[in-house]
Protein backbone atom coordinates (compact mmCIF):
# COMPACT_ATOMS: atom_id res chain seq x y z
CA UNK A 1 0.00 0.00 0.00
CA UNK A 2 1.47 3.59 -1.08
CA UNK A 3 1.20 6.04 1.69
CA UNK A 4 -0.72 8.89 1.06
CA UNK A 5 1.84 11.85 0.96
CA UNK A 6 4.02 9.32 -1.85
CA UNK A 7 0.37 8.64 -3.67
CA UNK A 8 1.45 9.86 -7.27
CA UNK A 9 0.56 12.77 -8.79
CA UNK A 10 -2.44 12.59 -11.34
CA UNK A 11 -0.97 12.68 -15.54
CA UNK A 12 -1.47 15.66 -16.99
CA UNK A 13 -4.97 15.46 -19.01
CA UNK A 14 -6.45 17.78 -20.90
CA UNK A 15 -10.22 17.26 -20.14
CA UNK A 16 -9.84 17.56 -16.59
CA UNK A 17 -7.48 20.60 -16.66
CA UNK A 18 -10.34 22.96 -15.32
CA UNK A 19 -11.15 20.60 -12.25
CA UNK A 20 -7.26 21.80 -11.11
CA UNK A 21 -7.19 25.25 -12.15
CA UNK A 22 -10.33 25.69 -9.57
CA UNK A 23 -8.09 23.82 -7.12
CA UNK A 24 -5.62 26.33 -7.49
CA UNK A 25 -8.27 28.69 -6.92
CA UNK A 26 -9.84 27.25 -3.42
CA UNK A 27 -12.67 26.37 -5.91
CA UNK A 28 -14.34 22.54 -6.04
CA UNK A 29 -15.63 21.63 -10.04
CA UNK A 30 -17.93 19.26 -10.46
CA UNK A 31 -19.66 17.47 -13.75
CA UNK A 32 -23.25 17.82 -14.38
CA UNK A 33 -24.87 16.12 -17.28
CA UNK A 34 -26.82 18.33 -19.66
CA UNK A 35 -29.21 15.18 -20.90
CA UNK A 36 -30.04 13.67 -17.47
CA UNK A 37 -29.09 16.81 -15.25
CA UNK A 38 -27.34 14.79 -12.67
CA UNK A 39 -23.84 15.49 -10.93
CA UNK A 40 -21.00 13.46 -10.75
CA UNK A 41 -17.69 12.85 -9.04
CA UNK A 42 -14.81 12.41 -10.12
CA UNK A 43 -14.56 14.35 -13.37
CA UNK A 44 -15.16 12.66 -16.75
CA UNK A 45 -16.48 13.60 -19.77
CA UNK A 46 -19.13 10.45 -19.94
CA UNK A 47 -22.38 10.80 -17.35
CA UNK A 48 -22.09 7.55 -15.38
CA UNK A 49 -25.77 8.03 -14.87
CA UNK A 50 -27.33 7.86 -18.17
CA UNK A 51 -23.94 7.46 -20.60
CA UNK A 52 -24.12 11.15 -22.46
CA UNK A 53 -21.18 12.77 -23.43
CA UNK A 54 -23.22 15.54 -23.18
CA UNK A 55 -21.73 16.94 -19.35
CA UNK A 56 -20.45 20.70 -18.75
CA UNK A 57 -18.33 21.90 -15.34
CA UNK A 58 -20.64 22.88 -12.88
CA UNK A 59 -19.11 25.04 -9.17
CA UNK A 60 -19.70 23.34 -6.11
CA UNK A 61 -20.76 25.32 -2.93
CA UNK A 62 -17.91 23.87 -1.19
CA UNK A 63 -19.90 22.34 1.68
CA UNK A 64 -21.29 19.04 2.46
CA UNK A 65 -22.03 16.11 5.40
CA UNK A 66 -19.86 13.40 6.37
CA UNK A 67 -20.93 9.93 4.79
CA UNK A 68 -19.06 8.29 6.65
CA UNK A 69 -15.29 8.17 7.84
CA UNK A 70 -12.29 6.56 9.52
CA UNK A 71 -9.95 7.47 11.86
CA UNK A 72 -6.24 6.30 10.80
CA UNK A 73 -4.23 6.22 13.99
CA UNK A 74 -1.13 5.50 12.69
CA UNK A 75 -1.37 8.25 9.86
CA UNK A 76 0.52 11.10 10.55
CA UNK A 77 0.07 13.36 7.12
CA UNK A 78 -4.15 12.81 6.56
CA UNK A 79 -5.15 10.61 9.74
CA UNK A 80 -9.20 10.89 8.89
CA UNK A 81 -10.72 9.43 5.83
CA UNK A 82 -14.10 9.80 5.06
CA UNK A 83 -16.47 10.13 2.87
CA UNK A 84 -18.15 13.87 2.19
CA UNK A 85 -21.70 14.48 0.52
CA UNK A 86 -21.91 17.22 -0.77
CA UNK A 87 -24.61 19.47 -1.23
CA UNK A 88 -24.91 18.95 -4.65
CA UNK A 89 -25.37 15.08 -4.50
CA UNK A 90 -21.82 14.05 -5.52
CA UNK A 91 -20.19 11.92 -2.80
CA UNK A 92 -16.64 11.68 -2.59
CA UNK A 93 -13.72 10.50 -1.00
CA UNK A 94 -11.28 13.07 0.66
CA UNK A 95 -9.64 13.67 4.36
CA UNK A 96 -11.05 15.62 7.13
CA UNK A 97 -8.28 18.55 8.64
CA UNK A 98 -8.34 20.95 10.83
CA UNK A 99 -10.80 19.06 13.06
CA UNK A 100 -10.38 17.04 16.06
CA UNK A 101 -11.10 13.11 15.53
CA UNK A 102 -13.42 13.21 18.86
CA UNK A 103 -15.78 15.85 17.44
CA UNK A 104 -16.54 14.21 13.90
CA UNK A 105 -19.67 12.49 13.16
CA UNK A 106 -21.50 11.12 10.59
CA UNK A 107 -23.85 13.62 9.47
CA UNK A 108 -21.60 16.64 10.79
CA UNK A 109 -21.80 19.70 8.35
CA UNK A 110 -18.32 20.26 6.42
CA UNK A 111 -16.41 22.57 4.44
CA UNK A 112 -13.77 22.57 1.78
CA UNK A 113 -10.45 23.23 2.49
CA UNK A 114 -8.37 22.93 -0.66
CA UNK A 115 -4.74 21.59 0.14
CA UNK A 116 -1.34 20.13 -1.21
CA UNK A 117 -0.11 16.76 -1.33
CA UNK A 118 3.75 15.80 -0.33
CA UNK A 119 3.95 16.20 -4.21
CA UNK A 120 2.49 19.91 -4.09
CA UNK A 121 -0.96 18.55 -6.17
CA UNK A 122 -3.90 20.15 -4.82
CA UNK A 123 -6.86 17.81 -3.71
CA UNK A 124 -10.15 18.62 -2.20
CA UNK A 125 -9.88 18.19 1.82
CA UNK A 126 -12.78 18.84 4.00
CA UNK A 127 -13.09 20.68 7.61
CA UNK A 128 -16.22 20.49 10.34
CA UNK A 129 -18.34 23.81 9.89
Amino acid sequence: MIPVSQTPAPSANPEIQPYFEALREGKLLIKTCTHCRQPHFYPRAGCPFCFSDATEWLESRGTGAIYAYSVLRSAKDLPVLAYVTLDEGPTLMTSIVDSPASALSNGAAVRLSVRPGADGTLAPMFTLI
